[in-house]
């Protein structure tokens, strides 16, 4: 059933154990799809923390709520209800019971997400949250965002902050967008600035991280890598 503040759930992580791994990294380093395809490697729940931001972003787009009226967002992201999906073979966020992952990754949010995430009452909500689903996975997580290693499971097994060259990470989510290389470019420097300067649990490295450089490696070569620094090894 939903959680009382902020009525979040989760679906398919009950129980406990395992490897808690934290992922962070700036937009188009590769963490969704590494996250993804690691957790499925290892048999665990996969948790995409920004997916949660951006659901919210999406109810402050509904109501027709100025972004930057902090406390009119905190009061709206502590009413909605908010059903994350943990299975990496088929995440999914529903909002008030209405599945809006499509929704959610549109330029609208995307563009307003930033704005809606550096408010500390939504933070602190969406934190409790992530922290109550690490805490019931059954056989582990890896979470991604951007605060995971610093705020959110600063307890985690395996730290990595993933990153990549700003040219790459344009060409990788422009081409995922299908969006102008150039304006990708300059909204992600954009997204950067506003992420690792907000004075909430701002985008940072934790001091105990591992950090991946992702730009000439693929995707399997990333996974192949983090699973070596697990404890145990390889898988």
């Amino acid at each position: 059933m939903p959680w009382p503040v902020g009525g979040v759930t989760t679906v398919g992580a009950v129980g406990g154990g395992g490897p808690v791994v934290a992922i962070d990294g700036p937009s188009g380093s590769g963490k969704s799809t590494v996250s993804r395809r690691l957790a499925q490697r290892l048999g665990a729940r996969y948790l995409d923390t920004g997916a949660m931001y951006r659901a919210v972003t999406l109810a402050v787009l509904r109501a027709d709520v100025d972004p930057h009226d902090a406390e009119t967002v905190a009061k709206l992201a502590g009413s909605v209800t908010l059903v994350v999906g943990t299975d990496p073979a088929a995440p999914h966020v529903s909002l008030d019971g209405e599945l809006v992952d499509r929704e959610i990754r549109g330029p609208e949010v995307t563009a307003l997400v930033s704005a809606v995430a550096a408010v500390p009452e939504v933070r602190r909500l969406l934190v409790a949250k992530q922290r109550e689903i690490i805490a019931s996975a059954n056989g582990g997580i890896v979470v991604e965002g951007r605060d995971i290693g610093t705020v959110v499971a600063p307890d985690a097994q395996l730290k990595v902050f993933l990153t990549a060259s700003p040219d790459e990470r344009a060409r990788r989510r422009s081409a995922e967008q299908a969006a102008d290389l150039a304006f990708t470019a300059q909204d992600l420097a954009r997204r950067d600035q506003h992420d690792s300067t907000r004075a909430a649990d701002p985008l940072a490295q934790a001091s105990d991280a591992v950090v991946l450089d992702s730009t000439e490696l693929g995707i399997d070569e990333v996974v192949d890598r983090l699973v070596e620094l697990l404890p145990g090894g390889s898988r």
